[in-house]
């Protein structure tokens, strides 16, 4: 044996070890199984075999039988207690036909089960937590939006609201996170990593509202619900017991579920519908769907998808679309299916394939497909009822694309290094749907990456760091500006500011963040010793409905004037203490004002007493009662000669 090999097959031997156990704990029964004779006997034990060594390596069967029948229920021995346990999870609820669908339990449980009181009794009652309002930075009454800050090469993190002259610190700790942070996608919870596992914070004062055990965990994903959040470390999975990925309840903190994972170069590996009650993972021949909260396969069984290469959720519906190339005289073709339902809505065969980028628009209402073959060419799939489709094909490379997040315009970068073009469309549904050029801007060396938009604003950064701020409702050049070697920009929630930073991760020079307006004036330069990251809070969606926003737009020349009083009284500092103060006053005011209320409403009683039982404060409503009274004071005198007139 060679010595480089021998440790490997010694890992793999010991990882074969038995368990101590006490001999049942690998036992599950199966009960609602079919009562079949000893002429359909076999062929259910092969179905039976089929269905549950999925899980893990079955050693023993047994099927108990009365008058020559079997009892309806079967007992099966794994090789191991998580292989019995992996059963139980998966298989319980299998629904084999019309009539039967499969219960399945530990044979441990059963004494469990056995032993259970009949006198009930009460359960201990849990201490509330109360971690304060979790979405508290919506409040704020200037409408600043937060972002987090990781400089001194991670040694401290910083939260921080955006201020246009300058960023207040609203939390800073050293060492709060390892790597790196990650915000959920409605901005509740701020995930920071750790050796061990991972930490969500929250509320006012960013208390530690959860903790995931899971060691060597490198990456995380969010479901849209914030209900679930899903982490994977390369050092935890063996055969027995999928570790590799863990799917955990945020509410609870348990283990949902583990799964086994080979490589996590296409993170996420389970990408979520809209809504949370779906996710997929997609292996190189099938396309695998789970359910929530349950975490099984829907209907239990994978989608077999020859060739499948990628796949997106919309954003908007439970609908799933994916992409398989080209086999032999079988053209490649692009599918939108329905889910639960599994249901094809629209199917569209493309020829001379090479790869596929699916680009859904923010609600759902478009799928962009962009298509690399020649000639190159760009698809949009659209949802009116029914789903259309527009083919735009150009003579030119495809290099970038990007959906605005609200609204039907997109950009793209093309052409060739250098001479790279910046277009502007604008997608019409008018029962056909059709792109229409808004603008474009020729030779901006645009690299590759560097499509960020947000709203009807978009930036496009050059590899040297120049910057070009355009307004796609008019075609306005707003502004042209520079940020040397930057290696990110981040819109915030509400595309009225961007930031552009460079990372210490990418350069270990001139480590920085400034922050513009959409307009591309520069409000701030924030120099932080070896800047690593910045990451905007996300907003969870609006409460109002689409008439009540309808009615905020109307009325915006209202609002404007509110706001562009307190923005000009921010500009001085000498304004914002009078701000202060008079604020600080008005609360004054507020808590005096509540304590005489609550002394007045104390001394009623005594008022009653005093006057003989008559509540002389509800006469106040007796207008008829009322006699009017004119009491005159004499203020000052002033006297003025008639000659100075």
């Amino acid at each position: 044996m060679s010595g480089v090999h021998a440790p490997q097959l010694l890992d793999d031997i010991l990882r074969e070890k038995p368990q101590e156990a006490d001999g049942i704990d690998s036992v599950v029964v199966v009960d609602n199984v079919p009562q079949v004779g000893p002429e359909r006997l076999e062929k259910l034990k092969n179905v039976i075999h089929k269905i549950f060594s999925k899980f893990g390596k079955i050693t023993t069967e047994f099927y108990p039988e009365a008058d020559g029948m079997t009892k309806g229920y079967i007992f099966l021995e794994y090789a191991s207690p998580n292989q019995a346990l992996e059963a139980v999870k998966n298989a319980d609820g299998y629904k084999l036909d019309k009539q039967h669908t499969f219960r399945v339990n530990l044979f441990t449980d059963f004494d469990k089960y056995m032993n259970i009181s009949d006198e009930w009794e009460t359960p201990e009652k849990q201490p509330f937590k109360d971690f304060g309002n979790m979405r508290h930075w919506i409040e704020d009454p200037d409408c600043r939006d937060q972002y987090s800050v990781i400089y001194e090469a991670g040694e401290r993190t910083a939260i921080f609201s955006n201020d246009a002259k300058e960023p207040i610190t609203v939390e800073e700790r050293a060492r709060w996170t390892e790597t790196y942070v990650r915000w959920s996608p409605k901005g509740t919870y701020l995930a920071t990593f750790h050796q061990r596992g991972i930490a969500l914070w929250g509320g006012e004062k960013f208390k530690q509202i959860q903790r995931f055990s899971h060691q060597g965990v490198s990456l995380i994903d969010f479901s849209p619900c914030e209900r679930y959040v899903v982490t994977f470390s390369p050092l935890m999975d063996t055969k027995e017991d999928p570790q590799a990925i863990i799917i955990w309840d945020i509410l609870t903190g348990q283990k949902k579920r583990g799964f086994h994972c080979e490589s996590s170069a296409h993170w996420p590996i389970f990408k979520w519908s809209h809504d949370g009650k779906f996710f997929a993972r997609m292996t190189p021949d099938t396309l695998s769907i789970y359910e929530t909260p349950s975490m099984g396969l829907l209907d239990k069984k994978s989608l077999k998808i020859t060739g499948i290469k990628d796949f997106s959720w919309s954003p908007g519906d439970n609908i799933i679309a994916f992409w398989v190339p080209e086999d032999k005289d079988i053209p490649a073709r692009v599918t939108l299916m329905q889910m639960p339902s599994r249901q094809e809505i629209r199917v569209r065969n493309l020829f001379n394939v090479v790869d596929c980028k699916l680009h859904w628009q923010k609600n759902g209402d478009y799928l962009c497909v962009k298509v690399d073959r020649t000639p190159k060419g760009t698809q949009v799939y659209g949802e009116g009822g029914v789903l259309n489709l527009f083919i735009s094909r150009s003579r030119f490379l495809i290099i970038a694309f990007a959906w605005e997040p609200n609204g039907s315009k997109f950009a793209v970068l093309h052409g060739e290094s250098p001479r790279i073009n910046a277009s502007f469309y604008h997608v019409k549904n008018n029962g056909k749907i059709e792109p229409t050029l808004i603008c474009m801007y020729v030779h901006q060396h645009c690299c590759m990456s560097c499509v960020q938009c947000l709203y009807v604003f978009f930036s496009v950064c050059s590899m040297n760091g120049a910057l070009a701020f355009v307004d796609t409702s008019d075609c306005t050049m707003m502004n042209i500006a520079e940020h040397y070697m930057a290696s990110d920009v981040e819109w915030d929630p509400t595309g009225r500011y961007v930031v552009t930073s460079v990372s210490w991760w990418s350069h270990k020079v001139d480590n920085a963040y400034w922050l513009w307006t959409f307009q591309g004036r520069l409000l701030q330069k924030n120099n932080k010793d070896r800047f690593c990251q910045l990451l905007w809070r996300p907003r969870p969606p609006t409460l109002l409905s689409v008439e009540q926003i309808k009615m905020i737009k109307k009325d915006l020349k209202k609002y404007s004037k509110i706001f562009e009083q307190k923005d000009r009284l921010s500009q001085s500092k000498a304004s914002k203490e009078l701000v202060d103060k008079r604020r600080a006053m008005m609360e004054e005011y507020r808590r005096y004002r509540e304590a005489a209320l609550q002394n007045y409403h104390e001394q009623k009683s005594i008022r009653l007493e005093l006057r003989g039982g008559v509540d002389t404060d509800e006469l106040d409503s007796n207008v008829d009662d009322w006699e009017e009274e004119t009491i005159e004071f004499f203020i000052n005198e002033e006297i003025i000669p008639l000659g100075d007139l």
